[in-house]
């Protein structure tokens, strides 16, 4: 019987199904998402796959999903409670002060998860030292325990001052509340994040406990519909760090997955990008509802220490910050802003074109889908401009509508702008376009990247419909478009590590003498770290642990990250200067001079488990393949022209000029004219100009 690891990525249209062999046997499924019950569309892919294969042992279920995000973004969480200590139940309204538009006098913050009447004080304090400067009031725990009984609360967060340093007051709260309510879900900060800073502590452990009846919720009814197939294989979540984490330690954190979804896909283009040798990438995701942009340097993904959730742009770590919700936790440094192929295309109260937020989603979906959407989406305009073939997406499986959508762009947009058809959908993708750039300069041009002399991989199931425009933009003259890139991110899933991260708060200023005591923090930190592997099944062998302290100059507000060896020696400490001024100067643009004080704030161990399989499986497309069609497909300056319509394996070879449409069964790409494609031997297409 074939033994297959599958990863599952959900979407807002399709829920995707990659599933590979021992042997690098490669099965694949794209169907449309369930957005009643996300698990219903998983546990049907699940099923309809292994059908088609005659039966399979599954060895590894791994998953991505917005689950959280979608919670935090749509507001449907749970009802949440939150204790913290007597003067500090503001701080999630008070906020760290930073604003997304500094001189916008109507821009208000976001609400926050918690109400103020189910945020609720107790008595107590603790020093920054971890000394006790106020006992634990036994009336005011009592007080808030009646109160979060009689508030009908679905998930509780506890969060009080300077539990990093001493966590018994958290500790004996908790024991207490679990005396009284034992089946009340709670979120403590000493668990979730064990670091100094209030208001970072407090919204991300608020997070965790905000969503985490939805996630538990919805994995339950996940592992319970894989069960009714007859599957017990482990079910690992993706985090946003770009780590799986099994699905217990999932529904216990869940604020370690709410950017689940777009990881997996920056993790999977890490992957490829080291095997291709690229030093600089920009990864760029398109999907039905969202567009994400990352960023790939040297085979490794950049990485965030914090983002935010519901600001617009959706980003870890940018300048302008302040408009979301903080989660102060790793995560893989992405932007993600809300247009797809789904979005909206409309006119707004003053007549002008606008594309998005608002997605059509998988239910009703695009007008071209036959499924009662009225309003057309970028969908709509790539099928009537030609660049979609009528006869369906998913291989056939899904018919588009032409006349439809055709209708509906000329109904709310052609005929009021004063526009041919073609001359609207043209122009709404362009809009479309330039609102997806903020994403990508997100994570490129703010960082103070050049990114013109490096690649843009496209993926996603309409990436590649827009990859060049994105390309030309920002100035990159070649674009990789990798195997299945409609599914890609389900992909990724199977190339990613199983990862279990730790950060601790640990101040010290950098002197001489600092070796002793940060390797007996570090010989405390390891073990910890490494025994969640071991629980995980990964032998010696299969372990490793990275190290990083995050450092500043003394007196910044801010920090980067520095890694570290396992074993500290006074030539590490002399060296940290000089690594810590490279890392803020690549950063940055510049560094001051190594006579700087500067200080270890924090320290972050990461725990890796490889996959037994750990190589990139055999990707080539097969040698052949006859161009399926042609079709008309409108190109600015020419309008509508006869386009060759091919299948990857026919780009084996010799490059093919543009107009080009390449038609696979996860996804269509467009080389428009001026631009020529090839095939590569890791089965890339590969787009560079004419």
């Amino acid at each position: 019987m074939t033994a297959l690891r599958i990863g599952i990525d959900i979407g807002g249209t399709f829920t995707d199904l990659v599933a590979i062999s021992a042997s690098d046997a490669i099965h694949r499924l794209k169907l449309p998402s369930t957005p009643h019950d996300y698990a219903e569309g998983v546990v049907r892919g699940v099923g309809q796959l292994l059908a088609s294969l005659g039966g399979a042992q599954v060895d590894e279920l791994l998953h991505a999903t917005t689950i959280g995000s979608n919670a935090i973004l749509e507001r449907k969480t749970a009802r949440t409670a939150l204790i913290t200590t007597k003067g500090f139940r503001d701080v999630l309204e008070i906020r760290d002060l930073r604003m997304p538009r500094l001189y916008d006098i109507n821009w208000t913050k976001p609400e926050p998860l918690v109400a103020r009447d189910l945020r609720l004080e107790v008595v107590e304090k603790m020093r920054p030292d971890g000394s006790v400067a106020v006992a634990l009031e036994a009336g005011s725990v009592q007080a808030a325990i009646d109160a979060v009984r009689h508030s009908g609360v679905e998930s509780l967060a506890i969060c009080l001052l300077h539990s990093y340093a001493n966590p018994a007051h958290e500790q004996a709260l908790v024991a207490a509340l679990r005396d009284a309510l034992p089946d009340l879900p709670i979120s403590v900060s000493h668990e979730i994040l064990p670091e100094t800073g209030e208001y970072p502590r407090t919204s991300t452990t608020v997070v965790n406990a905000a969503i985490q009846p939805v996630v538990r919720a919805y994995l339950g009814r996940l592992q319970q519909g894989l069960s009714d197939l007859g599957l017990q294989a482990p079910l690992r979540l993706m985090q946003s760090n770009g780590g799986l984490t099994a699905a217990g330690l999932a529904a216990r954190f869940p604020a370690r997955i709410v950017e689940s979804g777009p990881a997996a896909g920056v993790v999977g283009a890490a992957r490829l990008a080291e095997a291709l040798g690229e030093t600089q990438l920009v990864t760029f995701d398109m999907g039905g509802t969202t567009a994400k942009a990352g960023l790939v340097e040297n085979g490794r993904v950049s990485r965030a220490e914090q983002m935010e959730v519901g600001g617009g742009v959706i980003a870890g770590a940018r300048l302008l910050v302040g408009g979301g919700t903080l989660l102060k936790l790793p995560t893989i440094d992405l932007a993600e802003i809300g247009a797809g192929g789904g979005s909206i295309c409309r006119l707004d109260a003053a007549g002008a074109p606008v594309v998005g937020p608002e997605s059509a989603g998988a239910d009703p979906g695009p007008v071209c889908y036959g499924r009662g959407g009225r309003h057309p989406t970028i969908t709509d305009c790539n099928l009537v401009l030609g660049y979609l073939d009528p006869q369906g997406l998913a291989g056939g499986t899904m018919k588009l509508d032409f006349d439809a959508a055709f209708a509906a762009i000329e109904r709310d947009l052609a005929r009021p702008l004063g526009l041919s058809v073609p001359e609207a959908a043209m122009g709404m993708r362009r809009i479309a376009a330039s609102t997806m750039m903020r994403a990508i300069r997100a994570v490129s041009v703010e960082r103070g990247r050049d990114v013109r002399d490096g690649s843009l991989m496209a993926f996603g199931g309409n990436g590649p419909l827009f990859a060049t425009a994105m390309a030309e933009d920002l100035g990159i003259t070649r674009v990789l478009i990798p195997p299945m890139p409609g599914l890609f991110s389900a992909f990724g899933l199977l190339l990613a590590q199983t990862e279990h991260h730790l950060t601790r708060s640990w101040r010290r200023t950098v002197t001489a003498d600092l070796a002793p005591a940060l390797q007996a923090e570090i010989d405390l930190l390891c073990p910890y770290v490494a025994s969640h592997l071991a629980e995980d099944g990964f032998p010696p062998e299969r372990r490793q642990i990275r190290l990083q302290a995050m450092m500043r100059y003394l007196g910044q507000s801010s920090e980067i990250a520095v890694e570290l060896p396992e074993e500290i020696t006074p030539k590490v400490i002399a060296d940290l200067p000089a690594a810590f001024a490279a890392e803020h100067r690549r950063i940055f643009g510049f560094a001051a001079p190594l006579s700087e004080a500067i200080e270890i704030v924090s320290l972050g161990l990461v725990a890796i488990g490889r996959p037994e399989q750990d190589g990139l499986p055999n990707l080539a497309p097969p040698q052949g393949g006859t161009p399926p069609a042609s079709r008309s497909a409108w190109f600015a300056g020419l309008g509508f022209t006869d386009t060759k319509v091919v299948a990857r394996n026919a780009l084996l070879g010799t490059p093919a000029p543009g107009p080009l449409i390449v038609q696979e069964y996860d996804a269509t790409c467009l080389v428009p004219p001026g631009w020529q494609a090839v095939c590569d031997d890791f089965g890339n297409i590969v787009i560079t100009h004419a």
